[in-house]
């Protein structure tokens, strides 16, 4: 069953004995800290791959150009694929590094031979090597959720198999503030235990 943002809330102040007004913590706060959680999720398990959805998967690319942003969501790209705008048989393009580059292609920043590489940075993706007009990436990947959980009524996007997980993050969270009356490390460092071994 998925769990909507309110329902997590809830079983957050049960396990944190947080159940009457006025609340130890904001629900503003619990409502980043969820969302918080869910991107840890979704980092450490690879939980949300894609492939099909066109804003993150597909870039454009411009002849003359070599470097691309990424979307916003992405964080490791699983296979990289040259569509040719002609309609060809696409292209799989190696993800590299600079080192690797520097070692093995010299000249690789000057390269215009067809397009066999590619170098994936923190927020852009460097494309070494020529292409066509009208040519386009394609990219397997694994991404972050698209939106964050901002309405009572909104649930992860991860599978409903994790969310009951996401309040050990919550609670580590909540009792690693240092404030007299909600720090606590014992529980803090033993909520970060379970939802690292989950």
């Amino acid at each position: 069953m998925k769990l909507q943002l309110q329902e997590l809330n809830r079983r957050f102040r049960v396990r944190a004995r947080d159940l009457v007004e006025p609340f130890l913590w904001a629900d503003e706060d619990v409502e980043g800290w969820f969302n918080d959680a869910e991107q840890q999720a979704a980092i450490r398990g690879r939980l949300l791959p894609e492939d099909a959805e066109p804003t993150v998967c597909s870039i454009s690319l411009q002849v003359g150009q070599a470097s691309y942003a990424l979307h916003g969501s992405v964080f490791e790209i699983i296979v990289l694929r040259l569509l040719p705008a002609g309609g060809g048989r696409p292209r799989e393009i190696e993800l590299r590094s600079r080192e690797w580059l520097d070692a093995r292609v010299p000249g690789w920043r000057e390269c215009t031979e067809p397009a066999r590489y590619a170098i994936q940075n923190e927020t852009s993706l460097r494309v070494v090597g020529g292409f066509g007009a009208g040519d386009t990436l394609a990219l397997e990947c694994y991404r972050l959720p698209l939106r964050p959980m901002a309405q009572p009524t909104d649930a992860p996007e991860i599978h409903e198999a994790h969310h009951d997980h996401l309040v050990d993050w919550v609670l580590y969270r909540a009792f690693s503030i240092p404030d007299a009356d909600t720090f606590d490390p014992q529980r803090s460092t033993q909520a970060e235990l379970d939802f690292t071994k989950y």
